[in-house]
């Protein structure tokens, strides 16, 4: 289609030799358009560019991660922000994430400095998920309360033949699981195994003929009065109105499963960074998760026994 319209002479009037034209107005409005989203790209394109990681600034507020509401690792990144951070130089502050995900890509791309929620199978399991994830476990910090509960026998020896016992339902929580039950006799492990990495197939003997049941987090707590016994997280138990008095077993977890303070492999080396990792490791932290009441039962020190 042409650009242009013909528009015949004026009836009468003088004719000059050639004809008037009309434009179509379109081109102008496209170009108008146009130069309306450069001038818009001109604005927006230096908000795209990537910003500096507070990991990489000096005076900067580091952020560390957790679930949100998970009051207990928000109540320890604040005594370190508080009473830990400001002795090394740095500003820390706590920041709660929707999910493991969402905390962990943070972690990675440097847009909060680290997390201290996940043990490191936990971790390995979320790299292997998501290979574009660079993380390192910089610092075990605490141990979760994890043990044996149950709201129908008092102790390990009373659960009967045939019990229904519930594990988490992720592998890295199924193991330590497992591993507690190795440990309180209910179940042997095969020898030689990682223990980190067990699964109901590495279970050599079940002298009890346990039945085993795999449930998340919350619906574990939930579900305790249906089931023989459960292993889970003190703090999950705690939140659905449990008292610790239901939990019938607790050794030490493994190293293995301690706590991590989780840091973005590129910023590992970073100053800020270094100095977060130097606050972690401070005594004093462990002094707070031995002795202060929003953590009791809940984190406990990394050499709890």
């Amino acid at each position: 289609m042409s650009s242009s319209e013909t528009t015949p002479p004026t009836s009468g009037g003088p004719d000059h030799g050639f004809t008037l034209t009309k434009r179509r107005r379109w081109p102008y409005v496209a170009g108008a358009a146009v130069a309306i989203v450069a001038v818009a790209a001109g604005l927006t394109v230096p908000r795209l560019l990537p910003e500096a990681s507070a990991n990489d600034t000096k005076g900067a507020t580091l952020y560390v991660a957790t679930a949100e509401g998970n009051a207990a690792e928000e109540a320890l990144v604040d005594y370190v922000a508080k009473e830990v951070a400001p002795d090394y130089g740095i500003k820390v502050a706590f920041k709660g994430l929707s999910d493991s995900t969402t905390l962990n890509r943070a972690v990675s791309e440097g847009e909060v400095a680290g997390t201290v929620y996940q043990h490191k199978l936990w971790l390995s399991q979320v790299l292997k998920a998501n290979p574009d994830f660079k993380e390192t476990a910089a610092t075990p910090v605490f141990r979760w309360g994890f043990g044996l509960w149950s709201s129908k026998w008092k102790t390990v020896d009373a659960i009967p033949d045939g019990a229904t016992i519930s594990l988490y339902s992720d592998p890295a929580n199924e193991a330590q699981g497992l591993w507690i039950l190795d440990r309180a006799g209910l179940i042997t492990l095969k020898p030689g195994i990682d223990k980190g990495y067990a699964t109901q197939d590495d279970i050599a003997s079940n002298p009890k003929h346990l039945k085993f049941t795999l449930l998340d987090f919350a619906a574990q707590s939930r579900s305790l009065d249906d089931l023989d016994a459960a292993v889970g997280y003190t703090e999950y138990y705690l939140a659905a109105g449990i008292p610790v008095s239901k939990q019938i077993y607790a050794p030490a977890a493994p190293d293995q499963f301690a706590g991590q303070l989780t840091v973005g492999t590129k910023y590992a080396k970073s100053d800020n960074v270094k100095k977060l990792i130097a606050a972690f490791k401070d005594p004093r932290v462990q002094t707070f998760l031995s002795t202060d009441s929003k953590v009791k039962n809940i984190l406990l020190p990394v050499d709890a026994k």
